[in-house]
């Protein structure tokens, strides 16, 4: 959703749950780690702790919401 004129702003609800690194990759948090964990194996929740990298048919939108980043 681009602006039409004016100042390009910051979707902080984006800018929260994702971050550009370095070389421009943008990485996200797993989902599943919130709640019913006990069914879980250690292994699967430690997996789930790691960072990873948002799909190319995603980075687009995510870049569109950070300008400055």
């Amino acid at each position: 959703m681009p602006r039409v004129g004016g100042k390009a702003k910051t979707r902080k609800a984006v800018a929260k749950r994702f971050k550009v690194t370095g070389t421009g990759k943008v990485l996200r948090r797993k989902q599943g780690k919130r709640h019913l964990l006990q069914g879980k194996s250690r292994k699967r929740k430690r997996a789930l702790g790691q960072a990873t990298l948002v799909s190319k048919a995603d980075i687009k939108n995510v870049k569109e919401n950070l300008p400055f980043h």
